[in-house]
């Protein structure tokens, strides 16, 4: 009943109203990239969703498109600009996966929809994830965000599928808030960006 008619209606009911107060957030955010980006202020990408339907998730722009001498792209360090690396810090580069919501590819909660390219390298458990739809925040990200391994990672969105519901949802949305404000987890150990994964060596 929850996740089949609750939790879909909360996301649709909510993000609507989030997106007509946040508009002028998104206004000014939108200009400011435009104009640091070099008139690409949106980062598009396909991610798989829940029973790993592909969809195309949108986000704030945080790194330009600066490349080597050989046409490869700098480090993502390299590439971050000022306004990115506030944008990321305070994650207002999330606010755009509202409409993601609003259409129904995404949850406020659920595991992160991560790159296409890994829906190959995960164990039968890990594949679970991929059981409900994504969401903006979800249980990894309150316990640790960048700051845990993948497996760690992969072990709290296996947890989340088999404990989903309302009481657990709200918990995860006053973690996240809390989370944001103390600017807690929002980098990895020497990046700001995951290492890519790989794969687990389940010998």
């Amino acid at each position: 009943m929850y996740q089949a008619i609750i939790k879909p209606s909360f996301d649709f009911l909510f993000s609507v109203i989030i997106l007509l107060c946040i508009f002028p957030i998104l206004l000014i955010l939108t200009i400011l990239l435009f104009f640091v980006n070099g008139g690409k202020p949106f980062f598009l990408q396909k991610r798989p969703g829940k029973n790993e339907k592909i969809f195309t998730i949108i986000k704030f722009k945080t790194m330009n498109d600066k490349k080597d001498e050989y046409g490869n792209l700098l480090p993502d360090m390299e590439r971050i600009t000022k306004v990115g690396k506030f944008v990321r810090g305070a994650s207002l580069d999330e606010l755009l996966q509202l409409f993601n919501v609003l259409k129904g590819d995404m949850s406020f909660v659920g595991p992160r929809p991560l790159l296409v390219a890994y829906l190959a390298l995960y164990t039968n458990e890990q594949a679970r994830r991929h059981l409900v739809r994504p969401g903006i925040t979800g249980w990894a990200q309150v316990k640790g965000r960048n700051s845990l391994s993948w497996e760690q990672k992969f072990e709290h969105d296996s947890w989340y599928v088999k404990n989903i519901g309302f009481i657990t949802d709200i918990k995860i949305l006053i973690k996240t808030v809390q989370k944001v404000l103390k600017r807690d987890g929002i980098a990895a150990s020497e990046s700001d960006t995951m290492e890519r994964f790989t794969g687990t060596n389940t010998a």
